[in-house]
């Protein structure tokens, strides 16, 4: 029978590799996929507002008296 001594290391290293690895793909597809630069189109945001002042009714005369 097989006696666990409780060592979990080479499972740690193994997983540590595995996530390098992980990164390095990431990073590798993200250069593949955007050329490796990040494009800004506008570099200055574009808003355009149209505001139109109230109307406002005519004065109405008080009645005489």
């Amino acid at each position: 029978m097989a006696t666990d001594t409780g060592s979990g290391g080479g499972n740690a290293f193994l997983a540590f590799i595995v996530g390098g690895l992980l990164v390095v793909v990431a990073v590798f597809g993200f250069f593949m996929f955007t050329g490796g630069h990040i494009s800004m189109q506008n570099s200055q945001p574009s808003v355009n507002l149209t505001v139109k002042p109230p109307t406002i009714p005519p004065a109405t005369p008080k009645p005489a008296g």
